[in-house]
């Protein structure tokens, strides 16, 4: 049972403010309250659920209607100003995922409603062809999937994902995609012929290679040998593949750098990408409950080295900051991986993609 208080202040919910039953598969352990809703909720122990009350949560596909498909940014974090996301929240259930506060823009929570609660973009592919045949519209790379995977559970039913891919290959324009999911593969025909021409990179998100952690961090993504495989399939028929080292969990992960990115290479990834941890809104609670649950023994230092790392905060949004960290511990974990990198020969950052092939769709009506 729940009940809802019309509070002022957030709720820091524990480690049982879900029944385990109610979220097998899932990787928050809690619902919290959007922090634009009135009410607040707050569970009662797990212990004083009714016993028939806990059903697995399943997952809710919404289609949202929408008049853009490409979004635009001016950060200097990030190596694109546009993007798509075919799909709202991400059935990955990524605990340490940043974009979880964005469900509170929707009325849901950033906890397992951000995971359960999906919301799909069907008009996108329609939508991007338009944009892409605006008068004004000059092409670069668009990042698929910098929010949400588009290759989530959800996609082999509703292959949004697909059709976007479909239009970028007709219009010869330039794709960057990070996903977790070996789904990716799916869509092999499409990639192989785009990166004969340079217009892909593929980077497969890779923050751990124990199977068992990798279970609880990101319980419904595909096992880290299956992202392994898919590294090999996409090398393999030709994709340039990026390892996205991402998050580098203080005092969980970090020990994995040298191995994580070794057998990335091994499996053909040629460059790399790596963030620390971030905290943002509602996640920092999600990820400090998960620990209390999974890795009590292993909050503290986690937090520590974090705050070390954000200037004494949970979370330092400054664009520069934001991503790497800054202080000791941050500096050794960017020379590790730039130490380890180098000697593997990879290459660092998203590489220069063809914007000179582009054709706007329709543009071949022209000729008749």
């Amino acid at each position: 049972m729940v009940e809802l208080r019309d509070e002022s202040a957030p709720v820091r919910l524990g480690a049982s403010a879900a029944p385990r039953e109610a979220r097998r598969g899932r990787g928050a352990t809690a619902n919290p309250s959007g922090r634009y809703e009135a009410t607040r909720r707050e569970a009662f122990h797990e212990a004083d659920w009714e016993p028939d009350a806990p059903m697995p949560l399943r997952t809710r596909v919404t289609a949202e209607r929408t008049n853009r498909i490409i979004a635009r940014n001016t950060s200097p974090d990030i190596p694109f100003d546009r993007s798509i996301n075919p799909y709202r929240g991400c059935e990955h259930g990524c605990i340490y995922c940043y974009a979880r506060p964005t469900h509170a823009w929707l009325g849901l929570s950033p906890g397992l409603d951000f995971e359960s609660r999906i919301f799909a973009k069907p008009d996108a592919a329609r939508l991007l062809a338009r944009e892409l045949a605006a008068p004004g519209y000059r092409p670069d790379t668009i990042a698929l999937g910098t929010a949400t995977d588009p290759y989530q559970p959800v996609e082999r039913e509703h292959r949004i994902t697909r059709a976007v891919l479909e239009v970028l290959q007709a219009a010869r324009h330039p794709v960057g995609i990070t996903t977790k999911s070996d789904l990716v593969l799916r869509d092999l025909d499409i990639l192989a012929e785009m990166a004969a021409r340079n217009l892909v990179l593929v980077a497969v998100s890779l923050p751990t290679l124990d199977p068992g952690l990798a279970r609880r961090l990101d319980p419904r993504a595909p096992r880290p040998d299956k992202r392994l495989a898919a590294m090999r399939s996409l090398s393999a028929a030709g994709v340039p593949v990026m390892v996205n080292l991402s998050p580098i969990i203080p005092g969980l992960t970090d020990h994995e750098i040298e191995a994580i990115l070794a057998r990335a290479r091994e499996s053909g990834a040629s460059r790399i990408g790596h963030a620390l941890l971030r905290l943002p809104g509602e996640v920092a609670d999600l990820v400090a409950d998960w620990f209390a649950e999974h890795y009590p023994e292993r909050k503290d230092r986690a937090f520590g080295l974090l705050a070390q790392a954000r200037g004494g905060r949970e979370n330092d949004p400054r664009f520069g900051h934001r991503f790497r960290g800054e202080g000791p511990y941050a500096a050794m974990i960017g020379q590790r991986v730039r130490l380890a990198g180098t000697r593997l020969g990879f290459a660092f950052g998203r590489m220069a993609l063809n914007r000179e092939a582009f054709r706007k769709p329709g543009a071949q009506l022209a000729l008749f």
